[in-house]
């Protein structure tokens, strides 16, 4: 059988197409004030301890177990608005939480771009879930008409689910009532939280993963089909937040079993910093050590909400990087090659390709860079066509630091991601304050 590693890339194990760009080291700064209580304090001192050990892990089951279920959330109070929860458990729940804006809302529109980019097939692993948060009762009036009128098919299939739900009588920690010293944002961000926290919780059992999406995005078309073949190559991997976009709360997808903990953590910090710079410390509290996000972008917002929106959440423009660059290097492999095909074929920027023959588990194709290289993004293709002929089944793209002295590879490597689909296609991120430089693939 023949393997053709097609145009620019490159990956141990086996591939093609090696895209590097290059880029300076974005560094996200965070800073706690540690006044909460005690179980507060507790879960910054293992953030802490996280941020000064990165390869520890030992603090991870004991904050599993620190934090489970709020007592809040089990006083939480929802009302189902339109349509039913779905009678078996689904692969993808899509949590949309939506409040009124003064300039209108985006929410239908929403809506309609989920349903129209998705197959009947593609629906079927799914529920949506909104949950509309807003008190006002005729804006919630107006707003589940129009829902119920214009998605009547997926409400009645148990595709769509609306809900608003609130919190007990206790108050939040820090006395959510004074506001007196609380600018715009930081209420803003408090607020969020509270109406995440309940949409998540409400989740927990509609699925097995979560995707958390704003009411003012565009996706793209089989963006569904993207999200599950990433999820099929992750499976056996550890993980805590996948992204599908560069956008600071939309296209994040979570493991429905960390969502209470999740959600019990956004009413503990409810207004000590936004919810996106929150994500990054969840993350690294289930000892994930730099963001996972795959290229392109399926997610994109649309319209515009208040100036001060803006201000409050930043959004990372999405990253253009134009044609891959790749820097000098040499190929090593363990493939038997076809037609006297050599290694650095799958690395060339030109139509030639790599070709081998029945790959088997445990071969390799190395890149060893000239020189260590801050790279940003990586692209790996494999087969001859879009349809997954000869397309590699598995396998796996490793970063490589510390090169051997006899250059045949580096000393110590770490997993960008699995192949999805036969391809790869990340950002390359790093630790905060990291200088180290990439030297082998």
């Amino acid at each position: 059988m023949r393997h053709c590693l097609w145009k620019y890339i490159i990956v141990v194990v086996s591939l093609i197409f090696l895209s590097f760009f290059l880029q300076e080291n974005n560094e996200e700064h965070l800073t706690y004030n540690l006044s909460l209580q005690e179980e507060k304090k507790k879960i910054l001192w293992q953030l802490n301890q996280d941020q000064m050990i990165s390869e520890s892990r030992n603090h991870l089951e004991n904050f599993k177990d620190m934090q489970k279920a709020s007592p809040l959330l089990q006083q939480a109070k929802y009302k189902l608005l339109a349509g039913s929860p779905p009678q078996e458990k689904k692969l993808l729940t899509i949590g949309i939480s939506s409040e009124q804006h003064p300039n209108g809302s985006y929410l239908l529109d929403t809506l309609r771009s989920l349903f129209q980019a998705s197959s009947e097939h593609e629906l079927n692993c799914i529920v949506v879930l909104v949950h509309l948060s807003d008190p006002d009762p005729e804006w919630l009036r107006r707003t589940v008409a129009n829902i119920s009128h214009l998605f009547k098919p997926h409400v009645e299939a148990q595709k769509l689910l609306v809900i608003h739900g609130r919190l007990g009588d206790s108050p939040l920690p820090g006395d959510r009532n004074n506001v007196s010293h609380t600018s715009r944002c930081e209420a803003h961000y408090s607020r969020q939280k509270v109406h995440y926290a309940l949409l998540m919780n409400f989740a927990v059992n509609l699925s097995e993963y979560f995707l958390m999406m704003e009411d003012y995005v565009y996706c793209t078309s089989k963006f569904i089909s993207t999200i599950y073949w990433a999820l099929s190559a992750w499976k056996e991997l550890p993980w805590a937040i996948l992204e599908f976009c560069s956008l600071s709360l939309s296209g994040k997808v979570f493991h429905t079993s960390d969502l209470s903990r999740l959600a019990s953590l956004f009413l503990l910090f409810h207004k000590d910093i936004p919810i996106y710079l929150f994500l990054s410390e969840f993350r690294l509290l289930l000892a994930q050590s730099v963001p996972i996000r795959f290229s392109p972008s399926v997610f994109f917002h649309i319209g515009k909400y208040p100036a001060f929106e803006d201000t409050c959440f930043p959004v990372e423009k999405e990253k253009v990087f134009g044609e891959p660059d790749n820097p000098i290097a040499s190929v090593l492999t363990d493939m038997m090659a076809e037609m006297n095909g050599i290694p650095q074929y799958a690395y060339t920027l030109n139509e030639e390709c790599y070709s081998t023959l029945n790959p088997v588990r445990g071969n390799y194709l190395t890149v060893i860079l000239e020189k260590p290289q801050k790279v940003i993004q990586i692209e790996v293709l494999t087969g001859s066509d879009k349809k997954g002929l000869y397309w590699l089944r598995q396998g796996q793209v490793e970063l490589g630091y510390d090169p051997l002295e006899n250059s045949r590879g580096c000393t110590r490597y770490t997993l960008l991601g699995p192949l999805v689909e036969g391809n790869l296609d990340q950002r390359v991120f790093y630790e905060e304050d990291s200088v180290e430089e990439l030297s082998c693939i």
